[in-house]
């Protein structure tokens, strides 16, 4: 039983050192799972710090036998409180991603996660029910090194402990690297007077090297080596917008090859982006990790596109939403040429325009003719449940709105969702929640994508532009005329 004990605690440390030490080398990226876990910003910003620091201390006070059994409840606790927060996230029909392990390896968290974490908290709570009925066994690193090197148990140990030992070297290295790196981009940022915004037309554009559905990495490079332009559409297979898209997506990729590139960049599964692979014919499809490519392009929101030239360059402006993307390839496909077939398309209809007359249910409430919106201002906000861009900006929103309701001038927010009741009480929104399954309100307003938003005046009419991407939705809902980055 003592050696079972050790060997369990021994597995735990290891795996809350490796998560610990990962998270640490991405902060940034530990921040964002967070964020996509529903945890607010101003919460995830600390405890992207803090959460791994945590693990690395249980993992170490793992080994000791005084404090083996206080650090096994300590990691029980946490594995719960994972395992509860991945569990509300599978029930919403969400998969953030994890970021269990930080760059070293990182995935969509889903019912295989669970399971995993389950079991560890299982090993964990085994340790702690030891301690308290007298011993969690002795000290580890004293117990390895008693072990006769020749037996299987002394070789699976020390084999074990050889391994954990690799990893938390190579990320204490990848820990300094990076530290050196950011020195560096600050000091290079200091000396531009920039804080690392996106690229702007005409500037060398975002490299990446991403895994394509066969498994192969793709990077920049490949996809311009053919000479020609590239136009990356970037996608999320939960985006409804997205998916009407991806037929005319595949016909692209067939009918325009000579003159330009179609890559699809995506998140999310291999098997979900397979599926609308075959589905629509597509052959180029990326996947992202999260959003860290689009975001490098300031793309923030799905559908949108960007054009690279065959030198690497950046050749358009975002195309936000499905809209612009259609007028640019229309454009294109006319003997245009491709940049210029770029210029920014207006969005939606325009101001001044009678709000449409769609009538729609609210959630706990009566129905609401949007054409009857008059008296004081409103902004809707068009919204999809399984877009991750909707998610990610999700605790802004909520932020916002206890501004917004702290002003008596502010406009009156609502927020149209594609989901169901049982996802728009999920919001945990005061303002009012709209039911549009068809997107019918979006459409009707020149929405294609989400988020995305527009101003109503008290006139009833509209009175801006469609915003689309987190940053333009929360400053218009500001009453900001620039988005705030």
């Amino acid at each position: 039983m003592p050696t079972l004990l050790v060997l369990a605690r021994l597995a735990l440390a290891a795996v809350f050192l490796v998560a610990g030490l990962a998270k640490l080398a991405d902060v940034a990226g530990s921040r964002r799972a967070l964020r996509g876990f529903g945890v607010p910003a101003l919460l995830a910003a600390p405890l992207g710090v803090a959460l791994p620091l945590v693990e690395v201390v249980v993992a170490v006070l793992l080994l000791p036998a005084s404090t083996a059994g206080a650090a096994a409840t300590a990691a029980l606790g946490l594995l719960l409180v994972f395992s509860v927060g991945i569990g509300a996230a599978l029930l919403r029909g969400q998969a953030p991603d994890c970021h269990c392990f930080g760059q070293f390896h990182s995935r969509p968290a889903g019912p295989a996660t669970l399971v995993r974490n389950l079991a560890l908290a299982a090993l964990a709570g085994g340790v702690a029910a030891a301690a308290l009925n007298g011993s969690a066994g002795p000290g580890a690193l004293a117990w390895v090194a008693r072990l006769p090197i020749a037996t299987p148990t002394g070789v699976l140990a020390l084999a074990g402990v050889g391994v954990a030992g690799g990893l938390t070297w190579g990320l204490l290295g990848l820990l300094r690297q990076n530290g050196r790196l950011m020195l560096r981009v600050e000091a290079l940022e200091a000396r531009l007077g920039t804080s690392g915004g996106p690229a702007a037309v005409g500037a060398s554009a975002p490299s990446f090297r991403l895994p394509a559905l066969d498994g192969a990495d793709v990077s920049l490079g490949d996809v311009l080596s053919g000479d020609r332009p590239a136009l990356l559409v970037f996608s999320d297979p939960g985006c409804g917008p997205c998916r009407a898209l991806l037929p005319e997506v595949g016909r692209w990729q067939r009918e325009h090859a000579g003159r330009w590139t179609t890559v699809v960049v995506s998140r999310g599964s291999a098997e979900a982006n397979a599926a609308e692979a075959a589905r629509h014919g597509l052959d180029r499809v990326l996947r992202q990790r999260d959003r860290e490519v689009a975001e490098a392009y300031d793309c923030h929101g799905t559908p949108g596109a960007v054009l690279v030239d065959a030198q690497g360059r950046v050749a358009s402006p975002v195309l936000e939403g499905a809209d612009a993307i259609r007028a640019w390839v229309t454009q294109a496909a006319l003997g245009r040429a491709l940049s210029e077939a770029a210029a920014p398309v207006p969005a939606g209809l325009p101001v001044g325009a009678p709000a449409p007359g769609v009538r729609l249910p609210m959630v706990d409430g009566p129905d609401v003719a949007l054409a009857d919106l008059r008296g004081a201002e409103a902004v809707l906000v068009f919204w999809n449940p399984r877009c991750g861009y909707c998610q990610r900006m999700l605790p802004d929103l909520r932020a916002l709105e206890a501004d917004l309701a702290s002003d008596p001038h502010a406009p009156r927010l609502l927020v149209v969702t594609s989901g169901t009741a049982e996802d728009a009480r999920a919001l945990d929104l005061r303002s009012p929640v709209l039911l549009d399954s068809a997107f019918a309100a979006g459409r009707a307003f020149g929405a294609s994508g989400t988020p995305s938003a527009v101003r109503i005046g008290a006139d009833g009419r509209v009175a801006s532009a469609v915003a689309v991407g987190a940053p333009a939705v929360l400053a218009l809902a500001a009453g900001r005329t620039e988005p705030a980055l």
